[in-house]
């Protein structure tokens, strides 16, 4: 059975997002977040991996790992919420 989310944020477009998603933060230990974008585009950039940053889009969700730092900036007119998980989603 694929894991369900515990809690979800509400749905955030480019004026709404907080600005404690903006800036760096990150998961709880034993806490995966699942970005998912429901228009536009959005830039998921991760601090201390190689790979950095990615565009997140309808059909491209973002999993954040347990306590991965992170931070999300707006491409444009966007919606999006956070989906949180207490074991790995399936993507």
């Amino acid at each position: 059975m694929p894991a369900e989310p515990y809690r979800s944020t509400p749905v955030f477009d480019n004026r709404t997002l907080p600005a404690a998603l903006r800036k760096e933060h990150r998961t709880r230990a034993g806490v995966w977040g699942v970005i998912r974008v429901i228009e536009g585009e959005v830039r998921l950039i991760r601090s201390g991996r190689e790979e950095g940053s990615e565009i997140l889009t309808v059909e491209r969700h973002g999993v954040v790992q347990p306590a991965e730092t992170h931070r999300v900036e707006p491409l444009g007119p966007m919606r999006m919420r956070v989906d949180f998980y207490e074991r790995a989603p399936r993507p």
